[in-house]
Formats: structure tokens, C-alpha cells, sequence
């Protein structure tokens, strides 16, 4: 379908906020990039009885992370999603989704383990999935230091978040790790870059092509491009791997691979439900203030996470 007004009103705003960074001169360096993420699209934040932040022990070192909970910690334990957020591997953090986090735990009432995880190109690959496996594993085998429930622990993520929640959620399934439920919002699930979408939105729809392919190498620093850690479509196998829900967007470079991601875990048996929101471009699931479409895909989201976090529960993980 044609752009939505909101998304022709948004790619106007970024445009005018991206040619006034470029007036600065040339391409912007990684810290200017990561000094400007966030600045011209402020989000409301929902008030929550309990947010704290935390830290997990990690490969690299301690792994920052902000725990939401929609009740007072008294009350008992809850469900939990660990959440990864976007920006390339290179850029953004906990606050970039902090909005985002408080919607899942109010609305799904769960706690929320949103991971500052290590970025590149200080910290290339694997830091970031082995930070978020830290987090996901800690949360999944010790739920009682969580203060979460046994067996009912999901992993979520956005753009590269959604990527790292794609390759932890397969490092559970060989690990012995039960996860209730894998939540990829335009992941990033492949390393070719030679989608039709990549071809036909890369360069004006809000996620350039040539931004995300020098974030990639600055990632990847010389991996191999079949690694499923790095490019879980590649995987050799899916069977296995937790339920699924893959969100997309139709403006979007990563929404035929985010698509082929779900076509190939509904072939390998595991339950998946894809929903692409037409009219719409990256990122328009964190901008609910600007896409209306954002907030339906959170509500989504919300309710395929109650369901999976209130289904039938596995107690064992293997440590």
C-alpha cells in the first residue's frame, strides 16, 4: 500500500533533522551518531512501582540491565522477557527503549530485563550475543534470584535486538534452555544484504542501506557470515527453537529477511505468527507518539507475550 501519512510526516521530520547533522560536515562519526539517537523523537514513559537497574555477570564483565515490574517486588514472581534493543550493534542502549520496556511490563504484566549490552565497534562480535546470553541464561536458570517464574521466561528485540533475541533463542534450544517465547520485531536475521527490500527501500524510508551495511562490518569485524549467532537465517536447523512472533514493516530494508525467518521456523515445526504493518518503516514500532500502527504492534506484541508467558510451563533448564 501507499506510504501512510504518518510515515510521509516522519520521513520529512528525518530528513530535515539528518541534512541539518550533515550540514555539519560529511558522515557523521560513530559517537555523533550515538550522541543524536533518540533526540528528535522523545517518548512518553509510563510510570511503573518498580524500576531498577542492575547488572549480570558477564563474559566481558558485569552486563547492565533494567528491571521493570508493573507490581511492588512483594507480591511475588512474575513472568519475564529479556529485551534487546536496536541500533545497528553500534548504537543505543537501555534508555532508547526504556519506553518500550515499561509498555511490556505494564501490559503483559511481567518483569522486564532490558540489557545494555557491549557495542561495536569497541566490542565486535560475538560481545553482544555472548552479553545477551549472559542475561537470558541467568534469568532463564536462576529465576528465584530474579524474582521470576520458573519456565516462563521469553527473550524479545528490535532491528539487531531482534537479531541477538533470534540467536539467543536458538543458543537455548542447543543449550538446554527452555524459552517460552521469542518476540523479533524487524529483525536483522541475515548477512547478504541482497533482499528485494534492501534493493527497494535503501536509501529515504529511515534505515539506509549503506548505514546499516557499515554498522554490520564494524559488527561482524571479519566473523564468519554464516555463523547463526551472527545470521541466524543460516542456521543449518530450526527444529526446536521457541514459539515465535516476527513483526515487520512494509518500508523496511529487513522485512524480507525478518519474513523468510518466519516462513522457515513454521516449516521446521515451531509455532510462529508473522504480522507485517503496511505503509509504515523501521522503527515504528519504538514511536507510538508518531505511528498509530506502533501502538497496534505493541498491543500485539502484548498479547502474544501474555499468551505465551501464561501457557504451560517447563520447570527444567540444564545448567
Amino acid at each position: 500500500m501507499p506510504l501512510h501519512p504518518q510515515t510521509e510526516d516522519f520521513l520529512e521530520l528525518l530528513a530535515s533533522w539528518t541534512a541539518a547533522g550533515e550540514d555539519a560536515g560529511g558522515e557523521p562519526t560513530i559517537e555523533e551518531m550515538r550522541s543524536r539517537i533518540g533526540a528528535a523523537f522523545p517518548a512518553r514513559r509510563r510510570e511503573l512501582p518498580h524500576v531498577s537497574d542492575v547488572s549480570v555477570p558477564g563474559p566481558g564483565g558485569p552486563v547492565p540491565v533494567r528491571v521493570y515490574r508493573p507490581w511492588p517486588v512483594g507480591r511475588g514472581p512474575l513472568p519475564a522477557v529479556v529485551y534487546l534493543h536496536g541500533g545497528g550493534w553500534v548504537l543505543g542502549g537501555v534508555d532508547n527503549v526504556d519506553a518500550a520496556c515499561r509498555e511490556l511490563a505494564a501490559g503483559a504484566e511481567c518483569a522486564v530485563f532490558n540489557v545494555g549490552y557491549r557495542l561495536a565497534p569497541e566490542d565486535p562480535f560475538p560481545a553482544a550475543v555472548d552479553d545477551a546470553w549472559a542475561v537470558v541464561a541467568s534469568v532463564a536458570r536462576e529465576p528465584h534470584r530474579h524474582r521470576v517464574l520458573p519456565g516462563a521466561v521469553a527473550v524479545a528485540g528490535d532491528s539487531a535486538g531482534g537479531n541477538l533475541a533470534a540467536a539467543t533463542a536458538l543458543l537455548a534450544r542447543e543449550r538446554g534452555v527452555h524459552l517460552a517465547h521469542q518476540l523479533l520485531v524487524y529483525p536483522v536475521t541475515d548477512t547478504a544484504m541482497d533482499t528485494p527490500s534492501w534493493a527497494e527501500y535503501g536509501s529515504g524510508y529511515g534505515l539506509d542501506a549503506a548505514t546499516l551495511a557499515r554498522f554490520m562490518r564494524l559488527y561482524r569485524a571479519g566473523a564468519d557470515d554464516a555463523d547463526p549467532r551472527l545470521a541466524p537465517l543460516r542456521a543449518p536447523a530450526l527444529d526446536g527453537a521457541a514459539p515465535a512472533t516476527v513483526i515487520t514493516a512494509e518500508y523496511d530494508i529487513l522485512r524480507d529477511e525478518g519474513e523468510a525467518y518466519a516462513r522457515r521456523l513454521a516449516a521446521a515445526g515451531v509455532p510462529v505468527e508473522l504480522r507485517r504493518y503496511d505503509g509504515v518503516v523501521h522503527s515504528f514500532f519504538l514511536l507510538p507518539e508518531v505511528f498509530d500502527a506502533g501502538a497496534e504492534a505493541m498491543a500485539f506484541a502484548v498479547r502474544r507475550l501474555r499468551a505465551a508467558l501464561r501457557g504451560p510451563r517447563r520447570e527444567g533448564t540444564t545448567p
